[in-house]
């Protein structure tokens, strides 16, 4: 790409200062979108952009709703288990735990968690029920400046329904996974029930609309404990301790903990877990399954009297997350179960540790009004703001097995007040000629994490202060936007000025006479402009070519600069935060053709990126052998990649739609100064290779039935491209079936069944995705 193009987007676009969710209502005819075309995208479609509609919606067993998306081209979500509140979504080359760079909305409210950049701080999908999604609406890339930078890697927009009735759904489902791992086996069950009531006033403005749903599943175990060898005297006689083939395939290979570089300054090695399996490091112990608790509630008030608009949404979220069974292997001569201390199988002696029992309770609420209104001819404003916060967030976790059964003594880290706010405002003018806009936005982020200790893991009852971190960011923003369409050429000009303030920043801990000390940091301040440039093109009535070019800037999130963590051995790690990171800057382009044959539409696209001061969370050891975590900045990383995306409708059979898509993508660490053994490596977790395709057949008037495919090939697990298994601990290939039958039995009353991973594929994103999972589902509306 060259500079000289961005100089011109520059020059071409006129600076007005915001940060925009609100939907650009470009022409459907003049646009390129993948996927339903019955309603308009909801976000602009700048770069590749995906709209899911009913139809595709049909054919998911969507346990989640963030499952909705997983045909979506070169996507995917990091969803270890049903109701894992981690699940990261990934575009492209983006990591499953940058979870910083993807924008996340629901109705146009931001529900990306911005306190954090990390698997700890995904989209808070729980928020929607599957059942209350209209559309899905996904583009790649930050090629609007109507957005933040933190749509680096994409943007995903989740439209709920509107009445146009009055109207009701329930849908009830059951499922369950036959789990078999090393030496645990067992069946995890689940359930959950979603029903809603929709009205819509005959004559005039206004609807409303009311949901809720309940879930709860057993996750299998995330983790696996491994015993460590140790010297003196002889332990408990066990027996029960598994070997992992897979880790000592990996060892011998190469690509276990021996080959690692060494830890230099700033940037600790990637390192796997001294866990599973060598023939010296038997496993022990799985981690509890986690039991889940969701509740979920949601109103939404609407008007619109065909000149004003306005909406008011208010969401909650309560989740539980209870792991107190530590499936222990081992046993003595008696019979009984050995999970703690010094034990002795054959002629060696190991320590047991690690498995402990914990619970987490959150509450939390998404809470936002929007207005629309014309303020001149062919002018209109409209006005956003929301608010997420998180009004309880409590972990207990006690300090290892034993103490975890007989309710001994434990730690608690709890947040609060956390959260944030967002408010925009946007002024559009449109002719048949040209659409005009700008905005103006702000947002305002808080983190505050207090951890305690506790005399019983199970209460808070008499904690005892141990450390706390805070901090604040504000982001005050300013776009401008002009669509000019000279037919078929249409070309969008872009610009976003951005002003960031992190502040309030500080870190309390305990000193050597046990007295809370604090220590605070400097407020820092930053500005950035990044334009944005498309031209679209119309050859014919079937075919259409774009060319995106933009900038963004990521700036650091209050978690990453002020937000400390526990080291490996229940510690705290000063050094897991950096209140001097860089903001990450990325130049992006991508380049779309689509032509319409008919029964089939094929769109292609090849991507390109380049970041400067990547934010990446290093995981390693410290001189002591501790297990440790910190963010730094990486110089350099680039990607590039392409993507064949094909639809059909009724064919190759009357009654058959088949979505697939194929994408190539080449990422990699360019310039890394404090670990050049990254450099020329593709980046981790990011695979060659993804393949995602649904087919969909009416097999009668009433009966629908869909086959999904899943396909991801092996990535790097570290940075150093020396970690490469199909074992836990790593990252590995991934290749899923899906099956869904849906049977019309009325208008109004439908049955579901299916089954996720089909072939029972056992596939890692260091924990273990799920196994073959089966599904029923009854579903009614009014």
């Amino acid at each position: 790409m060259k500079t000289s193009l961005f100089a011109l987007a520059m020059a071409l676009t006129i600076a007005a200062p915001a940060f925009a969710e609100e939907a650009a209502e470009a022409p459907q005819d003049s646009i390129l979108v993948v996927g339903q075309t019955d309603k308009p995208i909801e976000i602009a479609p700048r770069g590749l952009a995906v709209s899911l509609g009913a139809e595709q919606l049909a054919a998911v067993n969507a346990f989640n709703t963030e499952d909705l998306m997983k045909y979506a081209p070169n996507f995917f979500v990091r969803k270890r288990y049903s109701g894992d509140s981690n699940g990261v979504p990934g575009f492209r080359g983006t990591h499953s735990t940058q979870s910083a760079r993807t924008l996340v909305m629901v109705d146009g409210f931001v529900v990306s968690n911005f306190l954090g950049n990390s698997f700890g701080f995904a989209p808070k999908w729980g928020v929607v029920g599957p059942g209350e999604v209209e559309q899905f609406d996904i583009v790649y890339g930050p090629y609007s400046s109507r957005y933040v930078g933190n749509s680096m890697g994409g943007i995903v927009n989740i439209t709920t329904r509107d009445p146009e009735r009055t109207e009701a759904f329930a849908t009830v489902q059951g499922f369950v996974q036959p789990y078999r791992q090393f030496g645990t086996k067992d069946d995890y069950y689940g359930y959950s029930g979603e029903a809603g009531l929709g009205w819509k006033q005959k004559d005039g403005p206004f609807s409303l609309r009311v949901t809720g749903r309940f879930f709860r599943n057993e996750g299998q175990p995330m983790m696996w404990y491994g015993l460590v060898p140790t010297t003196g005297a002889a332990g408990t006689a066990v027996t029960g301790g598994v070997i992992d083939p897979n880790q000592v395939e990996a060892i011998n290979a190469g690509t276990g903990l021996a080959n690692l570089p060494p830890t230099l300054p700033g940037q600790p090695a990637q390192a796997t877990p001294a866990v599973p399996g060598s023939p010296t490091n038997p496993i022990f112990a799985a981690q509890s399954p986690a039991r889940i608790t969701q509740a979920q509630a949601k109103l939404k008030l609407g008007y619109d009297d065909g000149t004003v608009t306005g909406q008011f949404l208010f969401a909650y979220w309560h989740n539980e997350d209870r792991q107190t069974a530590p499936d222990c292997y081992l046993r003595d001569a008696a019979g009984n179960t050995v999970c703690e201390g010094r034990v002795t199988i054959g002629s060696q002696t190991y320590t047991a540790s690690g498995a402990v029992f914990s619970k987490t309770l959150r509450d939390e609420f998404l809470a936002g009004a929007k207005l629309g209104a014309p303020i001149a001819e062919d002018t209109t404003a409209r006005l956003a703001v929301s608010t997420y916060q998180i009004a309880r967030s409590d972990g207990f976790t006690s300090n290892g097995y034993v103490t975890g059964r007989s309710n001994g003594a434990g730690t608690l880290a709890s947040q609060g007040p956390t959260g944030w706010w967002t408010a925009d405002l946007t002024i559009e003018n449109k002719t048949d000629r040209r659409e005009l806009a700008l905005g103006f936005t702000g947002n305002a982020y808080r983190t505050d994490q207090t951890r305690y200790t506790l005399a019983n893991w199970t209460s808070d009852a008499g904690k005892a202060f141990s450390t706390r971190t805070f901090g604040k960011s504000r982001q005050l923003s300013a776009w401008a936007e002009a669509r000019l369409l000279f037919d078929p050429l249409t070309v969008t000009l872009g610009t976003r000025y951005d002003n960031w303030r992190a502040y309030d920043g500080g870190l309390t801990r305990l000193n050597t006479a046990s007295a809370p000390v604090s220590n605070t940091y400097a407020a820092r301040q930053a500005d950035s402009v990044d334009p944005s440039l498309s031209f679209e093109y119309r050859i014919d009535a079937a075919t259409q070519i774009q060319l995106s070019l933009a900038m963004a800037t990521r700036y650091p999130t209050v978690g990453e600069l002020f937000q400390g963590s526990l080291n490996g051995d229940g510690t705290f790690n000063a050094n897991s935060f950096d209140i001097n990171l860089k903001p990450e800057r990325s130049k992006d382009a991508n380049l779309l053709i689509a032509h319409d044959f008919g029964p089939i539409k094929l769109t292609g696209s090849a991507f390109w990126q380049r970041v400067k001061n990547t934010i990446f969370q290093f995981y390693g050891f410290n001189q002591n052998g501790i297990s440790s975590s910190t963010y730094k900045n990486i110089d350099l990383t680039r990607q590039f990649g392409f993507e064949l995306i094909a639809q059909t409708k009724d064919w190759p059979l009357p009654g058959m739609a088949i979505d697939a898509n194929a994408a190539y993508i080449d990422s990699k660490t360019i310039r890394n100064a404090s670990n050049p053994t990254a450099e020329g490596v593709q980046f981790p977790r990011i695979p060659k290779w993804r393949i995602n395709a649904n087919l969909r057949y009416d097999v009668t008037p009433a009966v629908e039935a869909s086959l999904g495919m899943r396909y991801a090939s092996r990535p790097n697990t570290d940075l150093f491209g020396l970690q490469r298994g199909d074992t836990y601990g790593f990252t590995s290939e991934l290749f899923a079936l899906d099956l869904r039958v849906n049977w019309k039995l009325t208008d109004q009353l439908r049955l579901s069944a299916g089954v996720d991973n089909l072939t029972n594929d056992r596939a890692w994103v260091f924990h273990p995705y799920p196994q073959r999972t089966f599904l029923v589902e009854a579903g009614w509306r009014l």
